[in-house]
């Protein structure tokens, strides 16, 4: 009896304890204090020429939006040769690049001198480089997560140690933290920017959400993987308020809708749009079909099919064509789903499902867009702990022949054993519904094999006929795992009753 009341007692007091310790500015704390250590190692092609990696990358579209005409841009030139990291992203990535190379400009001028400074590599500027990261991230991404989770637990009563928790899973999620603050990207700025768009939905502002999400989509054109759901649930609200109200007002809504998104173009896009040249080569440069199906071994179905069958050999518009059929295809049953119920948890999963058929099936996919696939995931967390936990534990694995590459094999060890120590606690207590023990064996095992895979990737070496042989197996292994997921996640959207006095 004494027993039994010691077990009660400690499990009551793990939530009392847990609510104390996890503070939200204690988890901010630790979230830049892990951002900051991560950014201590190397980044994507340090002291690799002629092409160096990301973090060139970023530097010279710094470089060259400082010092030549906005209407030079995107054309190649003397002074901007596209082979060398031209400017592939929209307008909004190169005036944030363009912000960027004011500031070198006045503090370390030598690296943006243009066409002398390739390369450019010194711990003053490393320094910067990082700090313009942490700041983006502070202003944008982190904040929009703590909007986010404060408005979806408000539907859900406001319940503060699940919505600390959830925002502590979110913001130390290694994935993010490796490629923006490791790799060297900026990807926290359109997640942020379209995480502030959702949870802007959720408040049901409507012109905000337009405008966050239309900016999402002007930084990064990878935000179309989250576009479709936005268009659908938007469409489906506005015939419900036809059904409802009447045809005035569901004209109205759609007016307001259509004129946000299009403001919001049009004065990102003010220097282009004034010459159809312009503005073609902006989009040529954005959706380029010369490179091919995926440049490097990606989890997705075209890089397992491309073991049995060259689809590399494919003519790309062929290519782009079957892509795009795919795509459409998968998406489809979501979207529909979406159309003719649009609640907002069927909408977290609609993102879930649209960005992770595009990261299987769409053209051109680099390995980091499944960043863009494990952030929706999070949003949806709470609903599902247990298997999104094991999903976001999957997409920082599918990366790890980049950030071996990247020599960022040391942070990606610690910062995954302490999310799943994180994750594997904060599950025992948000998790709404038991797991079988079948179900967390299968978790384990898989969890397993990526260990192991881990190993062999850095213990063994390949046989020099497959010098590739370790990261096409990782990509293999993470694509099985991504389609039962989509099979997952949709079965979850589909069969998910929502009462309709609960939707939008």
């Amino acid at each position: 009896m004494s027993l039994y009341c010691d077990t009660m007692i400690y499990k009551n007091l793990i939530p009392i304890y847990l609510k104390k310790v996890l503070d939200e500015k204690l988890i901010l704390m630790i979230a830049v204090l892990f951002r900051w250590f991560v950014s201590l190692h190397d980044y994507s092609g340090k002291s690799q020429t002629p092409m160096y990696g990301d973090y060139e990358a970023q530097r010279h579209w710094m470089e060259v939006t400082v010092s030549i005409p906005t209407t030079q841009w995107y054309f190649n030139s003397s002074d901007n040769d596209l082979l060398y990291w031209g400017l592939d992203y929209p307008p909004l990535t190169a005036y944030h690049s363009y912000l960027n190379g004011l500031v070198l400009k006045r503090i370390l001028p030598e690296s943006i001198q243009l066409n002398t400074s390739r390369g450019f590599e010194s711990k003053f500027h490393k320094l910067l480089m990082r700090y313009s990261v942490l700041i983006v991230d502070l202003l944008i991404f982190i904040p929009a997560v703590c909007w986010f989770f404060r408005q979806f637990f408000k539907i859900k009563n406001n319940n503060q140690m699940s919505q600390t928790m959830t925002i502590a899973m979110t913001l130390l999620y290694p994935g993010l933290i490796l490629i923006d603050h490791g790799h060297f990207q900026y990807n926290c700025v359109s997640l942020g920017l379209f995480v502030a768009s959702v949870a802007s939905m959720f408040t049901n502002k409507t012109i905000f959400t337009c405008v966050l999400f239309s900016m999402a989509l002007n930084y990064k054109q990878m935000e179309l993987y989250h576009a479709l759901p936005f268009f659908f649930y938007y469409i489906g609200f506005i015939y419900e308020t036809y059904k409802k109200h009447s045809f005035i007002t569901a004209l109205k809504t759609l007016s307001i809708l259509v004129l946000s998104v299009m403001i919001t173009f049009i004065l990102l896009w003010v220097p282009f749009i004034s010459d159809p040249k312009q503005m073609f080569q902006v989009i040529h440069r954005i959706f380029p079909l010369e490179r091919g199906v995926f440049e490097d071994k990606v989890s997705n179905i075209w890089c397992v099919i491309n073991v049995l069958y060259k689809l590399r050999n494919m003519n790309n518009h062929t290519m782009a064509t079957i892509c795009l059929m795919t795509t459409f295809i998968s998406v489809m049953p979501t979207c529909l789903d979406l159309l003719k119920n649009p609640s907002k948890i069927k909408f977290l999963l609609s993102l879930i499902n649209c960005s992770l058929s595009f990261f299987l099936f769409s053209f051109q996919v680099h390995e980091k867009s499944v960043l863009l696939v494990a952030i929706p995931v999070l949003m949806y967390s709470p609903q599902n702990v247990f298997m999104c936990t094991w999903f976001v534990t999957l997409t920082t694995f599918s990366m790890l022949p980049l950030l071996i590459r990247d020599n960022l094999l040391v942070p990606f060890i610690s910062l995954s054993l302490i999310y799943f120590i994180l994750h594997y606690n904060i599950e025992k207590l948000l998790s709404q519904q038991k797991e079988t023990s079948k179900l967390h064996l299968l978790r384990n095992l898989s969890l397993f094999g990526c260990v192991i895979l881990t190993l062999c990737a850095i213990a063994l070496k390949p046989p020099p006929k497959y010098p590739d042989l370790w990261p096409l197996i990782i990509s293999v292994y993470s694509c099985m795992h991504f389609v039962l997921f989509l099979i997952y996640f949709n079965f979850s959207q589909l069969m998910l009753q929502i009462p309709k006095k609960k939707l939008y």
